[in-house]
């Protein structure tokens, strides 16, 4: 499995530390780690994203508007999924090997952050399709 190159955070919702403001404007630090790919996301209201979860790759997920219902539970769980409700200006992480769905109760960008290349067949390869969230 692959690692980054720090501990995982322990919780979905990634606190993030306070920016740097000064007379220019401000710095807002999101992710520190080694990735190999950054995508911008626009989801429409009502729609469903994911529904699978990766065997080895990693990603933060940082809302630019909207929100996203975010649906996960552990591989291989029959336990209802717990849904963490992610707004505006929000961090939060995938590891490998928890499902995950995401809801888009409104119109929704977001930034995902990847540990592994996300190019068509790399990323086909190294997720597997659940159905977590009917859409």
């Amino acid at each position: 499995m692959n690692k980054p190159d720090h501990a995982w955070p322990k919780e979905i919702i990634v606190p993030l530390p306070k920016a740097f403001v000064d007379a220019r404007g401000s710095i807002h630090p999101l992710v520190d780690v080694t990735m190999r790919s950054a995508l911008l996301i626009h989801s429409k209201k009502g729609s469903v994203r994911a529904n699978h979860y990766h065997k080895t790759d990693w990603h933060y997920c940082y809302v630019l508007s909207g929100s996203i219902e975010y649906h996960h539970r552990p591989v291989g769980s029959k336990a209802k999924p717990e849904v963490v409700v992610v707004k505006t200006g929000g961090l939060f992480f995938t590891p490998p090997l928890v499902e995950h769905a995401m809801v888009f109760p409104e119109d929704c960008s977001f930034l995902t952050l990847s540990h592994n290349q996300r190019d068509q067949k790399a990323y086909e390869e190294d997720l597997v399709r659940v159905e977590l969230v009917k859409p």
